[in-house]
C-alpha cells in the first residue's frame, strides 16, 4: 500500500469496506436471518478487505476474492440462507482485473471465473443450473469485462491525448526556436555581407588616398588616417557582433534576396575603384536563375572581393560563371600577394559555405597553383535547389 498514491489508497479501502458491509448487511436482513458467526466475518472480510491491494495484484486479489466468496456463500447455503450479495467483490476484482489487462486476456480469464462459479453452484445445488443466480452472474461479469475494458480503452485515449499535446507543445517551442535562429542568421549574414562589404570598402580606399597624397601631416592625409581607423576599429567591431549572433551548431539558411548577378556589374566597378583589375569570364549559355541561387551567387563574388581587398590588397582577380545543364560554377581566382585567408577561418568565409550547401552545393578555398588563391563553389540548378 505504500507504493501506491494515497488518494488510490483511501479510494480502494472504501471500496473494500463497502463490499464487506454490503455482504454482511443484506446477509443480517435476509427474512430467514442469515448466519453471521465468526467464520462468515472472516470469510466476508477477506472477500472484501483484498479489494484494497486490486490495483498492485488484479489477477491475484480477483482469485482470493472469488474463493472467499464462495466459501461465504458454501457457508450461508450450508444453513439454508443466501448471501449472493457477497460475489460483488470478485464482480469488482475483474472489472479491475479487465482495466489492467488485454482484452483478448479479460475475456479468458473473466470467461473462467464465471463458469467457475457457475459450475461450483450447479455441483453444491444441481437444480439450479439455469437459474436467476447464475444467470444474473454471468450477465454481472459480462458488465464488469466491458466495463473495465472501457476503462482501459479511455485511459489509454487520454495518455493519447496528453502525449500528443505535450509533442504539439514541444512542436511549438522548437517551431519558435528555429525562427528566432533563422532570423538571428539572417541578421548576423547581412551584417557581414552588406555592412562589411562596405565598410571594406571604405578603409582599404582610406588607405589608397593617404597614398597620393604629398604630405602625410596634412589636414587631408591626417583625416584619412582617421576614418581608415575608424572604419577598421569598426569592421572588428563588427566582426565581434556577428561572433555573438552566431553560436555553434546553428544551421545554414539561406537569407531572403536583397541582390544578384545583375548587379554584378555594378559590384566589379566598386572593387575596381578600390585598386584591383577584375575581370569577369562567362560560359556556357547565360540564363535566369532561381532567387535564392542569385542572391547566394551574388554573395559568393562579393565575399571573395572583399576578402581579396582586406587581405591581398591591390591585385589581378578573374571571377569566372560557368553555366552547365544542371548547375552553375563560380570561381573567384586572385593572385596572392598577402594571404587572403585561411579556408574556414572568420565569417566569410563560414558564411559563404553555408549559403552554397543550404542550396545543396559544394563550396571549396584555398591556395591554388602559381602562388594564387581560389574561391570555388557549385550551385545545383535543378530540383534540388529550386526546392532549397
Amino acid at each position: 500500500m505504500r507504493l501506491l498514491p494515497r488518494p488510490v489508497v483511501w479510494v480502494d479501502a472504501a471500496v473494500a469496506l463497502t463490499a464487506v458491509a454490503v455482504t454482511l448487511v443484506t446477509t443480517g436482513a435476509a427474512p430467514a436471518g442469515g448466519r453471521l458467526d465468526a467464520y462468515a466475518w472472516l470469510v466476508a472480510g477477506v472477500a472484501g478487505g483484498v479489494l484494497v491491494l486490486r490495483r498492485r495484484c488484479p489477477f491475484a486479489t480477483l482469485l482470493i476474492a472469488t474463493l472467499a466468496a464462495e466459501a461465504y456463500l458454501l457457508h450461508q447455503w450450508q444453513w439454508g440462507q443466501r448471501g449472493s450479495m457477497v460475489l460483488s467483490a470478485p464482480l469488482v476484482a475483474l472489472y479491475t482485473y479487465a482495466e489492467a489487462s488485454t482484452r483478448r486476456f479479460a475475456l479468458l480469464v473473466g470467461g473462467a471465473v464465471v463458469l467457475g462459479i457457475g459450475v461450483m453452484h450447479v455441483f453444491v445445488k444441481p437444480g439450479m443450473w439455469i437459474g436467476t443466480d447464475n444467470l444474473a452472474l454471468a450477465a454481472l461479469g459480462a458488465l464488469a469485462v466491458a466495463a473495465g475494458t472501457a476503462a482501459r480503452h479511455r485511459r489509454a485515449y487520454l495518455a493519447e491525448a496528453q502525449a500528443r499535446a505535450i509533442q504539439a507543445e514541444n512542436d511549438r517551442e522548437a517551431e519558435a526556436l528555429r525562427r528566432v535562429t533563422d532570423e538571428r542568421l539572417r541578421i548576423a549574414r547581412d551584417l557581414h555581407d552588406a555592412l562589411g562589404h562596405h565598410l571594406a570598402l571604405i578603409h582599404v580606399q582610406a588607405r589608397v588616398a593617404t597614398h597620393t597624397l604629398d604630405s602625410a601631416e596634412s589636414p587631408a592625409a591626417q583625416a584619412l588616417g582617421h576614418i581608415s581607423a575608424a572604419s577598421k576599429a569598426a569592421l572588428i567591431e563588427l566582426g565581434d557582433t556577428i561572433g555573438l549572433l552566431r553560436q555553434p551548431g546553428d544551421p545554414a539558411a539561406p537569407t531572403d534576396p536583397v541582390g544578384g548577378l545583375d548587379r554584378l556589374g555594378d559590384l566589379t566597378d566598386a572593387f575596381r575603384r578600390s585598386g584591383l583589375d577584375v575581370s569577369v569570364e562567362v560560359a556556357g549559355e547565360a540564363r535566369p536563375v532561381s532567387g535564392p541561387t542569385d542572391l547566394t551567387a551574388y554573395r559568393v563574388v562579393q565575399e571573395s572581393l572583399t576578402n581579396v581587398c582586406k587581405h591581398a590588397g591591390p591585385t589581378t582577380v578573374t571571377i569566372g560563371l560557368t553555366y552547365r545543364p544542371e548547375a552553375l560554377e563560380i570561381t573567384v581566382d586572385n593572385r596572392a600577394t598577402g594571404h587572403p585567408g585561411v579556408a574556414g577561418a572568420g565569417h566569410g568565409l563560414t558564411g559563404m559555405r553555408e549559403r552554397v550547401t543550404a542550396l545543396g552545393g559544394a563550396f571549396q578555398a584555398g591556395p591554388a597553383p602559381g602562388g594564387r588563391y581560389r574561391v570555388r563553389a557549385r550551385l545545383p540548378l535543378g530540383t534540388a535547389g529550386a526546392a532549397a
